[in-house]
């Protein structure tokens, strides 16, 4: 029985029944001492439940005794406010917190450690003065969507990678599009514009961003903003106002900050395993539209955020053509006709050997110009130290070394087209056949390579196994059709047959006849 008094406080939770009950009993002239007795409680807790039915009959503890935590207390006070300041994504689990005390002498349970760090992060909220408070946001069809950058771990090809992943959502359907780069650079935010507002099937009016570098050049107090000029460039070509965000105040783009967090974890945990960027990508765009037909508007009740995008569509502006999205630099063509750049090097046409070229990066391709021509075009390796040869562009430098074709390193394992890569096995090796097939590949420099390819494979169908033979076939259809030398009875078929008319004689006699 004393087990269930309440003579040192009150005891765990008395029930809204029992309280129920004991005011009852109270009414009907029960004495207080006798419901004591009979529901096993003490008279302090039954008169408290009598003067006072909405009391909390909860037990608090005034001290927590820490016996085994108290000696380390300090540390894990030191352990936990280094922990607050760092980045989410480098925060310790608990698990992690309790092995680090363990390691230092403590023999208590990961419980009481929990418990604590618990209790000490409410204190510390509970600190914290003038906690901000914020405003519901409203956005008409079509007005605006938000955009922002997220960093995830996926496995691509076997192999770990942190991707950066682009997010953009609109802001009245709360449609979404996510899709995972490489890097974080300007070509990949063009990109990510492009595929989102061809994904989404038109562009609002407004964009609404953080103070990333890409996009923001200089910023000021308040809203004063510089943006980055091709930034701009991008902003006009899709006629977007573009708006910047206060520095810490994601709650300027609440949408787009909880679509990260959604995506971490609806996407990409656990981790994802594909054999390609673009393979990932192709699947992480079918899952945004899985998403929007499978996930409730959240105002519109009676509509999926698929329907309300189908809603919002009309409203949006119509995508004219996606922008030309590449960031441009200068580089210097070396000898070799290679140019480097972001770690790796890429060839070039001879005709730009040791001089200056513009490289326009875009997200999954390298354009190299030199004077406004295209010396270049090579898929983007985003690795490093890796070369990326084309073996057409060292063709004139070939023309005049063919000895170069056996250990050239941009002829090795060169994918020619059939007919030229069974010309070159039926030629044999050595210096000879070398030099033979060499004054074939060296008639694409005035002929082009379709043209010789079907000289070669002419040849090659006649049974004739010589370059000689390949020239004469290209010089042959260089020349104009030569005209007819033969006359046939064809050619002397008269076109116009003559009427017989004898008065045209007598005009011939003339006066002579009449005479």
């Amino acid at each position: 029985m004393a087990a269930w008094r309440m003579s040192g406080g009150e005891f765990g939770m008395l029930v809204l029944e029992t309280v129920l009950r004991i005011r009852r009993e109270f009414a009907s002239g029960k004495a207080i001492k006798a419901i004591a007795r009979d529901l096993r409680l003490s008279r302090k807790v039954v008169r408290k439940a009598i003067r006072e039915p909405d009391a909390e009959f909860a037990y608090r503890r005034a001290v927590q005794p820490l016996p085994r935590l108290g000696p380390f207390q300090a540390r894990l006070d030191e352990l936990l406010e280094e922990d607050e300041a760092r980045p989410r994504r480098e925060k310790l689990r608990m698990t992690r917190v309790h092995d680090l005390l363990l390691r230092e002498g403590f023999d208590g349970s990961y419980d009481a450690v929990r418990r604590y760090a618990a209790g000490w992060r409410l204190k510390r909220r509970r600190g914290v003065a003038d906690a901000p408070s914020f405003i519901p946001l409203m956005f008409r069809p079509g007005e605006a969507y938000q955009f922002d950058w997220s960093h995830e771990d996926v496995e691509i090809a076997g192999k770990p990678m942190r991707v950066k992943v682009a997010h953009m959502r609109l802001c009245a359907s709360r449609a979404i599009y996510v899709r995972a780069y490489p890097r974080e650079t300007q070509e990949m935010l063009f990109d990510a514009h492009a595929r989102a507002f061809a994904f989404f099937g038109g562009v609002p009016t407004r964009g609404i961003y953080d103070n990333m570098k890409t996009a923001v050049t200089t910023v000021f107090t308040g809203k004063d903003r510089v943006f980055n000029r091709r930034f701009l460039v991008m902003a006009s070509h899709y006629m977007v106002e573009p708006t910047a965000c206060s520095p810490a105040a994601g709650w300027e783009k609440g949408q787009v900050e909880h679509q990260v967090q959604t995506a971490r974890g609806r996407f990409f945990q656990p981790r994802l395993r594909f054999t390609s960027l673009e393979e990932l990508n192709g699947w992480l765009e079918a899952e945004c539209r899985r998403w929007g037909e499978l996930r409730q508007h959240p105002e519109q009740k009676e509509l999926t955020v698929a329907q309300a995008l189908a809603a919002e569509r009309p409203a949006l502006q119509p995508m004219l053509g996606p922008f030309d999205g590449f960031h441009e630099s200068e580089h210097a063509v070396t000898g070799t006709c290679l140019i480097s750049f972001d770690r790796n090097r890429y060839s070039v046409m001879a005709k730009a050997g040791r001089r200056t070229v513009q490289v326009r990066a875009y997200a999954d391709r390298i354009v190299v110009r030199c004077e406004g021509e295209v010396v270049a075009d090579h898929r983007r390796f985003f690795g490093r130290d890796r070369t990326l040869y084309d073996p057409w562009h060292y063709l004139p430098v070939l023309a005049t070394k063919p000895g170069a074709l056996r250990n050239g390193a941009p002829f090795r394992d060169w994918e020619l087209p059939p007919a030229l890569a069974r010309l070159r096995r039926k030629l044999g090796a050595g210096d000879e056949a070398d030099r033979r097939f060499v004054r074939v590949l060296a008639a694409v420099l005035e002929d082009g390579l379709e043209p010789v390819e079907a000289a070669a494979r002419e040849a090659l169908a006649a049974g004739t196994v010589s370059d000689d033979v390949i020239l004469n076939i290209l010089a042959r259809r260089r020349e104009p059709p030569r005209p007819l030398s033969i006359v046939t009875s064809d050619d002397l078929a008269l076109r116009h047959p003559p009427q017989a008319d004898c008065d045209r004689y007598d005009s011939l006699r003339g006066l002579h006849a009449a005479a």
